[in-house]
């Protein structure tokens, strides 16, 4: 049975308290639990409510979903957004060119893949990288480990590259194995899906939950799963803590993650630190100590090619934003703002 609701367990802590200004009280906050075209879901110590849209909020001011919010009672719209604890967002896929906000105020995150087709390294070191740079603490669960023939194949493959990370194994659909991540779970506490469809998500939701969202079946020629998640949402977990639910992602692209591929990528950087010139891209210039790890052995070549595909594409797109920050403060506008539109699958 869970707790009451209070700020604290909500999720709400002394960093919150001290970014109220003068007139602002802990009471009239609330915290965004789905975003909705005209307004927001959001809970607060008195339940469910629904908030408008601020007249005058640019889209930057707007929330996302994990959001503190101050609420003005008599008008039910937002004030303002509190500073965040950490953000996770991405590139926007498709043409326009903007950051998009996934979910705020996340404490640890559950990067899904499954024992199967799905299982990626590369896209684990993606999923990695962004969950380090957001300021949370990754968890890789590994789901359909009952229908793995060779399950510690599969642990062994993701330890190798979550550099610290802990990896669990289960089984969805067993609460005997699903129970291990309720240590993450604990009043106030605030977990966030991240995965491709077909891996188990929902089904882990469920499980943590106790609700019955419905789940979709995988297709059996290549495991790829199809989404029964359309919108990102919190909800209650059973152990006290709040679980966010995203849609699953094909498309996670990169930018400003210098941090996230630094923790998620140490053995590169440390090699990195002994190259002969400081800009080392590791491809073929003199004195480089990566390259000279890949032909003694010493780190895999598929990791660093990874690496590369990674660091490019954020400096690409690091280089496209830049571009066009600049482009508006000529133009006498803001810099492009991190997008909160609602998303399905990519």
């Amino acid at each position: 049975m869970t707790e009451p609701l209070t700020l604290d367990a909500l999720g709400w802590g002394e960093d919150f308290e001290a970014a109220l200004e003068p007139g602002e009280h802990p009471h009239d906050c609330a915290r965004i639990t789905s975003v909705r075209r005209k307004g927001y879901e959001a809970i607060g110590v008195d339940g469910d409510l629904f908030v408008r849209r601020g007249d005058s909020a640019s889209e930057a001011d707007r929330p996302t979903v994990g959001d503190w919010i101050i609420v003005e009672p008599r008008r039910q719209r937002y004030a303002r957004v509190l500073p965040r604890r950490t953000v996770f967002q991405r590139v926007m896929p498709g043409r326009r060119l903007a950051m998009q906000l996934i979910a705020a105020n996340v404490d640890t995150a559950f990067v899904v893949s499954s024992c199967n087709q799905d299982f990626n390294l590369a896209r684990l070191e993606r999923f990695l990288a962004v969950v380090r740079e957001a300021g949370a603490e990754p968890v890789v669960v590994l789901t359909k480990a009952d229908l793995a023939e060779d399950v510690a194949t599969y642990v062994e493959e993701a330890d190798e590259i979550a550099s610290g990370a802990t990896i669990v194994a289960l089984n969805a659909k067993d609460w005997s194995d699903v129970c291990v991540l309720e240590a993450w779970a604990g009043s106030g506490r605030t977990i966030a899906l991240i995965g491709t469809s077909g891996v188990g998500k929902t089904t882990l939701m469920n499980a943590l939950t106790g609700e019955e969202k419905p789940t979709a079946a995988v297709r059996e020629r290549d495991d790829r799963g199809r989404h029964t998640t359309r919108a990102r949402s919190m909800h209650r977990l059973m152990a006290g803590g709040w679980i966010i639910d995203t849609p699953g992602m094909r498309e996670l692209g990169l930018a400003d993650i210098a941090g996230g591929l630094d923790e998620t990528f140490p053995d590169i950087f440390e090699l990195a630190s002994d190259c002969k010139f400081s800009n080392c891209r590791h491809q073929g210039e003199p004195g480089c100590a990566v390259e000279a790890a890949v032909e003694a052995g010493d780190l895999d070549a598929d990791r660093l090619l990874r690496f590369q595909i990674l660091a490019e594409e954020a400096e690409f797109n690091d280089q496209r934003l830049a571009r066009r920050r600049i482009r508006s403060g000529r133009a006498g506008g803001a810099a492009p703002p991190a997008l909160n539109e609602d998303w399905g699958e990519d």
